[in-house]
């Protein structure tokens, strides 16, 4: 008997039809369609990086930043990136698009910065900034 009536139940539902509308600030739906925008725009391209150190402890975020400091003075012309993931401060260099440049690369490098890594990454190519909209506080008169 119970298993009846919840069909029918069911089936009363589905028959209804009816229009459901959303009110809220038109702001959001503009933060939504520039959130979009950008993510539509935004190119990545899958490479590697080389970490260089992986450091945790007291001062762990002073010493990346003396770290990157000193590569960036032996090597102006590449990247040095400091990524923090909770407990850890990890030193990448390079945007390399292949593997064998990232190796090769740290072969020339290891003897200075032992126990580097080739890891892979997906960065992004750099944008045409012209196109990407800033959030500003001008943006809440929308």
């Amino acid at each position: 008997m119970l298993i009846a009536s919840i069909s029918v139940g069911s089936s009363y539902a589905q028959s209804r039809k009816g229009k459901i509308e959303i009110t809220g600030d038109v702001r959001v739906s503009e933060l939504v369609k520039k959130h979009i925008d950008f993510n539509e725009h935004l190119r990545t391209v899958p490479g590697f990086r080389i970490q260089i150190a992986s450091l945790s402890g007291p001062n762990s975020r002073n010493q990346a930043f003396e770290l990157k400091q000193r590569f960036k003075s032996e090597y102006p012309d590449v990247e040095v990136y400091i990524i923090f993931t909770e407990p850890n401060f990890r030193v990448k260099v390079g945007d390399f698009t292949n593997k064998l440049d990232a190796f090769v690369f740290m072969q020339h490098i290891k003897d200075t910065y032992p126990g580097t890594i080739v890891g892979e990454n997906v960065y992004p190519i750099h944008l045409d900034m012209s196109n990407v909209i800033p959030e500003t506080d001008a943006d809440s008169d929308l």
